[in-house]
Parts: structure tokens; C-alpha cells; sequence
């Protein structure tokens, strides 16, 4: 579904990508590891249009996303969750969740709000509370659920986990284990080795914005030098 191939980015004069080579299927979870600064969240925001590619290709349903515009690429099905979450804070919950479909997909109907509550019940009794009232756990659903509003083939997650209490991290790992078992592409990126783990079919390595690393947790778990190298302290 989402194929990544030399894929090259920066910011003004910094080069920030050189190298990123991904893919991610329906159904399948693929998490995006590395230590920090290494381009995992440019790589999403290059996906989504945020950040212009200034080389390779990202092709999405074997169309290509190249020069396409943020509000387009939700279009063709790309849902994003950045890793500020970046809600609301004075928008209710359920104003929150509307802004999902704003991007030219209509108004949102009752299916849709009937569908996130589902996967997120504990916001379904806090459909009138602001934004800003809301945990942090409870915040991440709100984010997660405003990109699944608009139904998304693929599901683009940045640090989902981060500082949040265990017993919050173990749902979303669900959530986005679920999400996939459904059909959905879910391209994650996830700072804890062991989160990716749990979660992934598919692990993808990245240091200094290319890919040194793609295969199963199996074969990672395989590789003590990769490990060594690229992802522990």
C-alpha cells in the first residue's frame, strides 16, 4: 500500500533524509525505530506532505504522492497522528473528532463517531469536556481517533507511547493491533524497542536518515549488531 524508495529530505540547507527505503501493507503494523534525531518523524511528515521530498519516491496505492499538498494526501486515505497530538484544547471532544473529516470529506456522520467511540469508549462519556481537560492517555485517543474519522486506508502514528502510564500504553498497543487485524496500514514510529516488539509485524531501523534495517522483530531480535549499533545506549 505504502512504498518508500530512496527517499531524500531536508530542511533549507540541512539534509535530513538520504536514504529511506520502507513499505507497509494492509493489515499489517510496521514500527520505524532508531534513536532520536535520526529522521523517523520527518519520514512521516514527508509521507504526509509537511516536510517536501527533495528526492526519491513515496507512492501510496501505487499512485505517487510526490508535490502533493498536506490536505490532499488525507485525501487519497493517509491519516497522521504527530507526535504533539496537536488537539484542540478549547474544542470539545466531540468538536475534536469533527475536525477529522474537515478536509473536504463532508460532514461527519453518526457511523463515524459511532465507530471511534468504539474503539475508544472512555471517550465517549467526554464528548462535551475541552481538550485541554483531558488526560494524557485520553488526549493520544482524541488524536489516534480525529485521524480515524476520516476512515483512512493507512495510519501514520509519531511516538504514540511516549510518557504515557503503562496500563495506557498496553490499550493503544491493542488499539493499533486491532486497527490492523481490520485492514488498515499502521506505519508507527516508536522510540522503545520493546513496544515494537509487541506491536510489529514488520520493524524498520533508521541512523542518519537512512534505512539500515528492515525485517521481522524475529530477525531483528536476531541481529545483536543492528541492536548494538543503531537502537541501545
Amino acid at each position: 500500500m505504502l512504498q518508500i524508495d530512496r527517499l531524500a529530505a531536508r530542511y533549507g540547507r540541512s539534509q535530513v533524509l538520504h536514504d529511506v527505503r520502507l513499505s507497509c501493507g494492509a493489515g499489517e503494523v510496521v514500527c520505524l525505530l532508531g534513536r532520536n534525531g535520526v529522521g523517523k518523524s520527518t519520514t512521516l511528515k514527508s509521507i504526509m506532505g509537511i516536510v517536501g521530498a527533495a528526492g526519491g519516491d513515496i507512492s501510496f496505492g501505487g499512485a505517487s504522492l510526490a508535490g502533493l499538498p498536506p490536505h490532499e494526501v488525507a485525501r487519497r486515505g493517509i491519516g497522521y497522528v504527530p507526535e504533539e497530538r496537536l488537539i484542540f484544547p478549547d474544542l470539545s471532544v466531540a468538536e475534536n473528532l469533527s475536525m477529522g473529516v474537515w478536509c473536504g470529506l463532508g460532514r461527519p456522520a453518526p457511523a463515524q463517531f459511532d465507530r471511534v467511540l468504539a474503539i475508544f469508549p472512555r471517550l465517549a462519556g467526554k464528548l462535551r469536556q475541552r481538550g485541554r481537560t483531558l488526560s494524557g492517555g485520553e488526549q493520544q485517543m482524541l488524536a489516534i481517533g480525529r485521524a480515524l474519522m476520516a476512515e483512512p486506508r493507512l495510519l501514520l502514528v509519531d511516538e504514540p507511547t511516549e510518557g504515557l502510564a503503562p496500563v495506557i500504553v498496553q490499550a493503544l498497543e491493542q488499539t493499533l493491533k486491532a486497527l490492523a487485524i481490520s485492514g488498515i496500514a499502521v506505519l508507527v514510529v516508536e522510540s522503545k524497542l520493546a513496544v515494537a516488539r509487541r506491536i510489529a509485524d514488520r520493524i524498520t531501523v533508521m541512523a542518519k536518515g537512512e534505512t539500515v534495517f528492515d525485517g521481522t522483530p524475529e530477525a531483528l531480535e536476531a541481529s545483536r549488531d543492528v541492536r548494538r549499533q543503531y537502537l541501545e545506549v
